[in-house]
């Protein structure tokens, strides 16, 4: 099976990101042929007035895929805007996709009403569905890992290839999806975890930053002192032990903290030490990925290599559909 994903480069990933994406990725590589590409034109769709980070940003990603366990030999890993061929897609494909297909998109307002005070009454807004389709299309993928929320925008990919398909010649796969429960991993302040709350533990921060991080996390409100009895239920550090700590530390937790036997600073700690067991094998293979750029590089220059030689077959067999192959 032929799977892709991809990802915008807005900053350095968490874990949030690691539980909730890499992490399917790294399983998946094992087992299928998967491309996963770092979607950098998707980024300028809502920020395109402040461009200056981009480039560090996609860098950053591409530390962080690798460090996590993507492994280039694998998975084919490219950046998008190195592979020309996905906006001229997106061009040929936006001549026949309805404006009617875009302004239906759940996101489309969603977006508008979030990012408040950010003109998104642009062009580029509008149709970065069709670019979304362009970059599964144009790989042929059989299947795409989604959560709920995402399924619209996976059906539209769907209507636009067989708009195509019926319009020409069948050339395009309609991708399936492939439903992930995507964990929800609560941030420092007890909301999902994401950048724009600022409430995050990344992947590149040090060990004495995640313990300092963690000891600052919200706990039961109700709990104001040491001898207070607590409800794990309703604090979101319990929700870090339901992720990263055992049945029998779990088990514990949950009796020692409604007798309040144990205080907010030690069950925090439990958990540091977990998070930082998980990490620390990242945390090495960052700092040897930092400390030879060239490798980055190089990674990314044979993803594209890989990924362009299928995209421009798929582009000469659109064009031939279409009729207009020169």
């Amino acid at each position: 099976m032929r799977v892709l994903s991809g990802m915008q480069p807005s900053g350095r990933l968490h874990l949030g990101n690691y539980l909730g994406a890499l992490t399917n990725w790294k399983t998946l590589q094992e087992d299928h042929t998967c491309f996963f590409f770092v979607a950098d034109w998707h980024a300028l769709s809502t920020n395109y007035e402040d461009t200056g980070l981009v480039t560090t940003y996609v860098r950053e990603l591409l530390i962080d895929w690798l460090a996590a366990g993507i492994d280039p030999e694998r998975s084919t890993v490219f950046i998008q805007s190195h592979v020309p061929e996905h906006a001229v897609l997106q061009l040929l494909l936006s001549m026949l996709t309805p404006v009617s297909w875009l302004e239906r998109n759940p996101t489309y307002k969603e977006k508008q009403e979030q990012l408040e005070g950010r003109d998104l009454s642009t062009h580029g807004f509008l149709g970065y569905p069709v670019l979304q389709a362009a970059d599964i299309l144009l790989y042929k993928a059989d299947a795409v890992p989604v959560g709920k929320d995402q399924l619209p925008h996976l059906e539209l990919t769907r209507e636009i290839a067989r708009r195509f398909n019926s319009l020409y010649t069948p050339v395009l796969v309609e991708p399936k999806e492939l439903l992930t429960e995507f964990p929800k991993v609560v941030g420092t302040d007890g909301r999902k975890m994401s950048k724009s709350y600022r409430n995050t533990i990344n992947l590149s921060d040090p060990e004495p930053t995640v313990r300092q991080t963690l000891k600052t996390m919200v706990t039961d409100p109700a709990r104001v002192k040491r001898t207070d009895p607590g409800n794990p239920e309703i604090c979101p550090v319990f929700e870090f032990h339901k992720i990263y700590s055992d049945a029998t530390v779990i088990d514990q937790v949950n009796e020692e903290c409604r007798t309040a036997k144990i205080g907010c600073i030690d069950c925090k700690k439990f958990v540091a030490d977990r998070v930082v067991a998980q990490l620390s094998p990242i945390w090495e293979a960052r700092s040897s990925l930092e400390a030879n750029p060239a490798k980055l590089d190089e990674v990314a220059r044979d993803g594209c290599d890989r990924a362009s030689k299928i995209s421009r077959q798929t582009l000469e067999e659109v064009k031939e559909a279409m009729k207009i192959s020169v």
